[in-house]
């Protein structure tokens, strides 16, 4: 079988599987269909390779954008995938050999990583269906990202809508934070832009 034969089979195969999962959990999934290759490259870009420790994934849902953070030269052994979905968690293991997954709720990322952390993170990649929180949700989400990541690190996450997921006056961060947004991806069903998170230096 051909490579593109093989990878039509694979992405029509996880598409049915996200819509599945999506018909069970529309809150929790968020959208009917997984990121396509253009979204996840243009994610992936955005990590900086030469800032030690982990990238966490959060939200990795069947992995296109784990495989286009591979392709991108982040190791298999810096790689931590936080999901939620046991099925998706079991798919990431078959797929993607030598990567932690870790199966827990992003929204309480203490506890979901306290045994799986010894320094700060490299960059936290977050697939989530933001919209669908509470924006307190969001804050604290946002919150314990930066604490993980300590100065400069950069929190990338993507969106269909055209404003930005994460509220960008939050008074609840102490110093604040900066968005900035890419263009918008059209070669991705549907269009979705890239937000970049960071904390403003103090």
């Amino acid at each position: 079988m051909s490579q593109s034969r093989q990878n039509g089979s694979s992405g029509l195969s996880d598409a049915l599987h996200f819509l599945s999962q999506w018909a069970k959990n529309p809150l929790l999934i968020g959208a009917v269909a997984p990121s396509g290759p253009y979204l996840a490259r243009k994610m992936a870009s955005h990590v900086d390779l030469s800032r030690p420790g982990p990238v966490i994934e959060l939200g990795p849902g069947t992995g296109p954008v784990t495989q286009a953070l591979l392709a991108r030269g982040v190791p298999r052994e810096r790689l931590l995938l936080v999901e939620y979905d046991p099925q998706f968690c079991d798919l990431l293991a078959g797929r993607y050999p030598g990567v932690k997954i870790v199966q827990g709720d992003a929204y309480n990322l203490p506890k979901t990583l306290e045994s799986h952390l010894d320094g700060p993170v490299a960059a936290v990649v977050s697939s989530l269906p933001l919209l669908v929180r509470p924006e307190e949700d969001r804050i604290r989400l946002l919150r314990d990202v930066f604490a993980a990541m300590g100065p400069g690190g950069t929190m990338i996450q993507f969106t269909y809508g055209p404003k930005s997921p994460m509220p960008l006056e939050a008074a609840e961060l102490e110093g604040g934070y900066t968005g900035e947004c890419s263009a918008p991806i059209l070669l991705n069903i549907p269009p979705a832009r890239v937000w970049l998170y960071r904390r403003v230096a103090a």
